[in-house]
């Protein structure tokens, strides 16, 4: 009886397919380019490269297949740059992989001052920006986006977990790394020195990548300080501890505060002229037997126990996958909105919390470096100190710059 009203049965199927449309419409709407392309963007090649750099993309590339390979029907992607820690290089890469290869978010990010500046282009061009090894809390801060995370550790939670326990034990100098992150370091570390009742007597900046310590060493030493803030990261972290073992600064009765540091550098400079270091870390392979059971499957990849900052890629990258999941879309608003939603449940973190000005909260850990005698395996170098609760770890709302933070927190 039908084919007698094809006026009528057009207008019952118009109507149908206005109300419900075609589930393969759907998708191909849902998932931009059917496909979704995640840049890992770090250094793969310099001072970074063993806390981030292959690591970093073997991580996210482990994330991808045990969430299945796809998302939402459709195929996962991993990209990966080289940013040479320089903004204008981080930024051309940046702007070429979303205008050309229509990579949907990227990650990791350490150097801050290229983090800051893949965030405004995120930003500007609408696309999830997830920092895991960059450091400086502005990026959560006055730099704050509405699609930026900040995944892993920042500036100010590293002040908390190994400024204030010395602060009481002596004046403190800073050598600081001359760029953002350095300067957010030194800063959030000092504020959280002087708030415990502790004095700063001095800092010197030093130039990135640097290999000569000498002269701003004996700076730290002359300021009459009883604790050195070394307040840079990765092979600059590594130099400075073994130059100021080499220089005498150690046996001087100055101690030396590693404020960033990861289990790579600890096993660069070796446990004889490590030991006894604090630092504090959002992550630690041998922490407890979820972190043991990844750790070793990134160790048969990778042949180096993971940094926290290598961790928190996979984490992240998990948990950009499963808010896709729950969008329905990688439209970039929508799946930060969904991050801030759902909590963090991982061998990375328990209960952790996307904030409203993109901080994920989770607890950070206070860890000393073993002596050599203590250690019973390779990489078997950290003894837990204390553990901060997430609430404590990072800058309240109350403090926040963040013009994304609602009034009255």
């Amino acid at each position: 009886m039908l084919h007698r009203h094809p006026i009528v049965l057009a207008a019952v199927i118009g109507a149908w397919s206005t109300a419900f449309p075609l589930a393969s419409a759907q998708a191909a709407e849902a998932i931009s380019d059917d496909v979704v392309k995640i840049g890992v963007l770090n250094d793969q090649s310099g001072i970074y490269a063993d806390m981030a750099g292959s690591g970093s993309t073997i991580a996210a590339r482990m994330a991808v297949e045990d969430f299945g390979g796809k998302v939402l029907g459709k195929p996962i992607e991993v990209v990966a740059g080289d940013h040479q820690n320089k903004p204008d290089v981080g930024s051309a890469i940046t702007n070429r992989w979303i205008d050309e290869d229509k990579v949907d978010t990227i990650v990791d990010l350490p150097t801050s001052s290229v983090m800051l500046a893949v965030q405004e282009i995120g930003r500007q061009k609408n696309r999830l920006i997830i920092a895991s090894t960059g450091g400086s809390s502005d990026f959560t801060g006055k730099f704050c986006s509405p699609v930026g995370i900040h995944w892993t550790y920042d500036t100010y939670g590293l002040a908390v977990g190994t400024g204030q326990p010395l602060a009481s034990r002596g004046p403190w100098f800073f050598l600081t790394a001359d760029y953002a992150f350095g300067h957010a370091l030194e800063r959030d570390t000092a504020q959280a020195v002087t708030k415990a009742g502790g004095k700063v007597v001095g800092s010197v900046k030093h130039p990135q990548g640097n290999h000569d310590f000498s002269s701003f060493l004996l700076q730290a030493q002359s300021s009459g300080a009883k604790i050195v803030g070394i307040a840079n990261s990765g092979a600059d972290t590594v130099n400075a501890i073994k130059q100021a073992h080499e220089f005498g600064l150690t046996d001087s009765g100055v101690q030396l505060a590693g404020l960033y540091m990861h289990i790579t550098d600890v096993h660069a400079i070796g446990l004889e002229q490590a030991q006894g270091l604090l630092m504090t870390q959002a992550f630690y392979w041998d922490l407890n037997d979820e972190t043991r059971a990844w750790s070793k499957r990134f160790y048969e990849r990778h042949k180096a126990m993971p940094t926290m900052g290598q961790a928190g890629v996979y984490s992240s990258v998990i948990h950009y996958l499963k808010a896709i999941e729950a969008a329905g879309t990688d439209e970039a608003q929508a799946v930060a909105k969904k991050m801030k939603e759902l909590p963090v449940n991982d061998f990375f973190a328990k209960n952790g919390k996307v904030r409203e000005d993109g901080r994920m909260v989770h607890d950070l850990y206070v860890f000393e470096v073993k002596k050599p005698e203590e250690s019973r395996e390779p990489w078997d170098y950290l003894k837990l100190v204390r553990t901060i609760p997430g609430d404590q770890a990072f800058r309240p709302l109350s403090e926040s710059e963040c013009p994304l933070v609602k009034a009255g927190h």
